[in-house]
């Protein structure tokens, strides 16, 4: 069972920009899947990095060198987890929305996909509506994940799905984000977008997927 100061033991690490500490405060948690130490671990701690730095308890930059010593984790962990590439059968692409900077949710989505077998193609952050759309058409995937953290970004992302909506083959379009779960987002989505407010909810979704592909493709 995971201590309630743990996660903030990590965010500390991470606002030391200490790789070392984190990795092995990681490691202590070895017993955890990859989802469980991206839910349980990781996401709380960057959460507490959030935190403060709303409460003007710690500068910008000490929110980015927390941010980017968190990707070197994430990085690091899905490379030992993962191991050998599965066989992939499925497409999906992940990027966040034009001036959207936050990126690290979407990081750990983008590697539980891999795990479940997908191949994927991660963009990080901050890609315009016509790149993307310049992407599927070319890569054809079944989804694309998009994230969006901030509010004034909201008329962009109905701009995305409704771009993405045009492709000869539209894609499954997932969104995620800190705003998933604090605002109603269906206003600016289309009927079929998949809105998850957690990885939780992503696994849930990734589950249903599998099943229903074996299903479709016993006929």
């Amino acid at each position: 069972m995971i201590k309630l100061s743990f996660p903030k033991e990590l965010a500390g690490y991470l606002l030391e920009g200490n790789t070392a500490k984190a990795w092995k405060a990681i490691e202590q948690q070895k017993q955890l899947s990859l989802l469980d130490t991206y839910h349980e671990i990781i996401t709380p701690a960057m959460q507490h990095v959030g935190f403060l730095w709303e409460n003007n308890e710690i500068s910008v930059a000490d929110e980015h060198l927390a941010t980017v010593t968190c990707d070197f984790i994430i990085s690091r962990l899905a490379h030992a987890r993962l191991g050998k590439e599965k066989q992939h059968s499925r497409r999906a692409m992940f990027l966040c929305l034009e001036g959207e900077q936050h990126y690290i949710g979407l990081k750990m989505v983008n590697s539980l996909f891999k795990e479940n077998g997908w191949e994927t193609k991660y963009f990080g952050s901050d890609l315009p509506a016509e790149f993307v759309v310049k992407s599927a058409e070319a890569w054809n995937p079944e989804v694309i994940g998009l994230s969006v953290s901030i509010v004034y970004h909201l008329p962009k992302l109905n701009e995305y799905i409704t771009e993405l909506g045009k492709l000869p083959k539209p894609p499954v379009i997932i969104v995620g984000g800190r705003l998933s779960d604090q605002y109603d987002l269906r206003p600016y989505c289309s009927e079929d977008t998949m809105i998850l407010k957690d990885l939780i909810e992503m696994r849930d979704w990734l589950k249903n997927e599998q099943t229903t592909s074996k299903q479709d493709a016993a006929f």
